[in-house]
């Protein structure tokens, strides 16, 4: 046999034209492949890809379960799990275990947590504590903000947040939890240390406003850290302070006074505030945790003139120094404080989760309730309420009627609705609520503070109204699209009524109805009244929802039978049917966003199992084209090597004739 031109394979150079034609020669057992054409060539090569046919398999197995995860991916990051994002959300910013005990609350809209600068998705609520005589936001410059004609909108220029200042870089978070009334810092630095700081103005005793510092350290070493306070000597007149010491006390308090400038259109305050001092460099020891608890009294009142304020100075400075011997004998203020918070929440209002876009919810109902709360006084509750004021309040809670008074729901009414994103805006939906509140004959609950407040704004989000011995339910049924619970509305002293609405998997909504207390017998009927009134109890009770012509009340709810039996009498509606079920797009627009949502199951399957279907059709043709064309390959070149056989043979034979 004659050896190749290009001798050995391992003798080959490394150009491709030069490696390839060695291995085809070295393929055909050291066949000469100068007379080698191109397409003998194509496919010796392809027959010397047969040894790696495994690996092809491989590749397409991978790139199947590739396209699968790409497919899939989008179910597995989901961007609207509230949960999820604020669990990654906190480790990152490191202060999950900080932020963390309010997660719960935060995902049932019962707290707002703000990172600084603000993350996505958070919501701008300007952090704010109150309690009907003064109300501060978390700022560093925050002054002070005393009652005005609705609102706690005029400002005295004395700031009372106390900062941890130290030179080091820092993650800041502030939460304001609704339902009980405090407002809460978390802040850590760069050199470990770590800042909270709780805030309240105590609801017993409304002069009162606590700040509760703890620093920790988790090092090994000493850290250091200042307090620091906003100067208040500008925008006063007539400012004096001194020190003074409190019987049985240690420590050392700071009495100032003076008059608060104002604008021109704000009358004239002479105010005292009295306040434990406080140190300005701190020391925190290794693994320790360093506490202090600042409280300040505050005490104002209006003057006629400036000249007036040297008679009532002594007066003021008496007072702010009798709420701090109060306050300190007191035990435990902050629980006190929770559970005042807990009772005016008892009468509450829930709404589902909407995922439509520029709709209302839980998040900005809450917040906008906690903040109308925090600008009134709550005189049930506050231990310096005289017995006259305490029968003033329960004589106003009990005469509800005519409350809630308007046309519509106020769920409907954008204007009461605002961001609630600066000091301003605050004191401009509390404003509008109020006077809303009054003007729809709920003045009573209004006069009775923030119990009877809490009681007529959870009337108005349902347009329940108090008519002549009877409770009426008066939300228009095209309304009706997402689920609603009205918690423990107050029927008299002695009876809470708990109203649900829900939607039906049919799209219609129905209403159940419970009282967990009384001290009579309840009945209810719905709309129209033409069927049998229906007694109540601890159990729920449902009825449907009924559209009459004109459009009246969908439930009734009285103590006396005869009454209820009468009102079908009165009502005088011409037609009274169920009121059809909401059209579907309406309701998948709340539920997922988007009109197309809410397709039934099943049609979610089909299309799962079409595209698994579709790319098990699509990997087997690829599989067969793949194989069938290697069979067609390796039979073409087999009968091709047989021919280049025999022609060699031939060739040879003629060469030796040739010798």
């Amino acid at each position: 046999m004659r050896a190749c031109i290009c001798n050995i394979v391992s003798k080959c150079t490394y150009s491709l034209v030069n490696y390839c034609c060695c291995c085809c020669c070295y393929f055909t057992h050291n066949t000469h492949c100068n007379n080698m054409s191109p397409r003998d060539f194509l496919y010796r090569l392809r027959r010397s890809l047969e040894k790696i046919k495994i690996s092809k398999k491989i590749a397409i197995v991978v790139t199947f379960i590739v396209t699968l995860i790409f497919y899939l991916s989008p179910y597995w990051r989901s961007s609207n799990n509230r949960s999820l994002e604020y669990d990654e959300l906190f480790m990152k910013n490191g202060l999950f275990e900080k932020l963390s005990f309010h997660k719960q609350a935060y995902d049932m809209f019962d707290a707002n947590i703000k990172h600084e600068p603000l993350d996505a998705n958070e919501k701008p609520y300007k952090e704010f504590i109150g309690n009907g005589y003064f109300g501060i936001t978390l700022d560093y410059d925050s002054p002070i903000y005393i009652k005005g004609n609705r609102a706690l909108s005029i400002p005295i220029y004395w700031y009372p947040v106390i900062k941890v200042d130290i030179e080091a870089p820092s993650q800041l978070a502030t939460v304001v939890n609704y339902k009980n009334g405090i407002a809460y810092r978390y802040e850590c630095f760069s050199n470990r240390l770590q800042s909270s700081i709780k805030y309240f103005a105590f609801r017993a005793l409304p002069t009162i406003f606590v700040q509760d510092i703890e620093l920790t350290n988790p090092t090994d070493y000493v850290l250091y850290a200042k307090l620091n306070q906003h100067s208040h000597k500008h925008g006063w007149s007539m400012y004096s302070t001194r020190p003074i010491k409190l019987a049985d006390q240690t420590e050392s308090y700071i009495v100032e006074s003076g008059i608060s400038t104002s604008t021109s259109e704000n009358p004239i305050y002479g105010v005292s505030i009295t306040y434990s001092q406080f140190p300005i460099n701190v020391k925190v020891a290794p693994h320790s945790i360093f506490k202090l608890r600042i409280i300040i009294s505050i005490e104002y009142l209006a003057l006629k003139n400036s000249l007036e304020f040297t008679g009532v100075r002594s007066t003021l400075e008496k007072k702010s120094i009798e709420s701090i011997l109060k306050i300190l004998h007191y035990e435990n203020i902050e629980k006190t404080h929770i559970d005042i918070w807990e009772k005016l929440w008892s009468t509450g209002f829930s709404i589902s989760m909407s995922k439509a876009s520029d709709v209302l919810n839980g998040d900005l109902i809450n917040a906008t309730v906690y903040s109308v709360l925090s600008s009134v006084r709550a005189p049930s509750y506050e231990i310096t309420s005289s017995p006259a004021i305490l029968a003033k309040v329960a004589s106003s809670l009990s005469y509800v009627e005519g409350c809630y008074g308007a046309n519509h729901d106020t769920l409907q009414a954008v204007g009461l609705w605002s961001n609630l994103s600066s000091i301003e805006k605050i004191n401009n939906a509390v404003s509008l609520w109020i006077l809303t509140l009054e003007k729809q004959g709920c003045h009573n609950l209004v006069n009775a503070g923030a119990s009877g407040i809490a009681q007529a704004m959870v009337l108005s989000f349902g347009n329940f109204r108090f008519n002549n011995q009877h409770l009426q339910f008066n939300m228009h049924p095209k309304f009706l699209h997402r689920d609603f619970h009205f918690r423990r509305i107050n029927y008299g002293n002695m009876t809470h009524i708990n109203v649900t609405v829900s939607v039906q998997e049919n799209n219609k909504a129905i209403i159940s109805v419970a009282i967990d207390r009384s001290d009579k017998n309840y009945y209810a009927c719905d709309g129209g009244c033409l069927d049998e009134p229906v007694l109540l109890g601890p159990e729920y009770k449902t009825f449907p929802v009924k559209l009459t012509d004109p459009v009246t009340g969908i439930l009734y709810l009285t103590y006396d039978k005869k009454h209820m039996e009468d009102l079908k009498h009165a009502i005088h509606v011409k037609e009274v049917s169920e009121a059809p079920a909401h059209e579907h797009h309406v309701l998948a627009l709340h539920k997922h966003g988007h009109r197309l949502g809410g397709l039934p199951t099943f049609f979610w399957v089909a299309i799962g199992c079409l595209i698994v279907i579709f790319h098990l059709f699509l990997f087997k043709l690829i599989y067969h084209e793949y194989f069938n064309w290697q069979d067609k390959s390796r039979i073409k070149y087999d009968h091709l090597q047989l021919e280049r056989t025999e022609k060699w043979t031939t060739f040879g034979k003629e060469e030796e004739q040739l010798y």
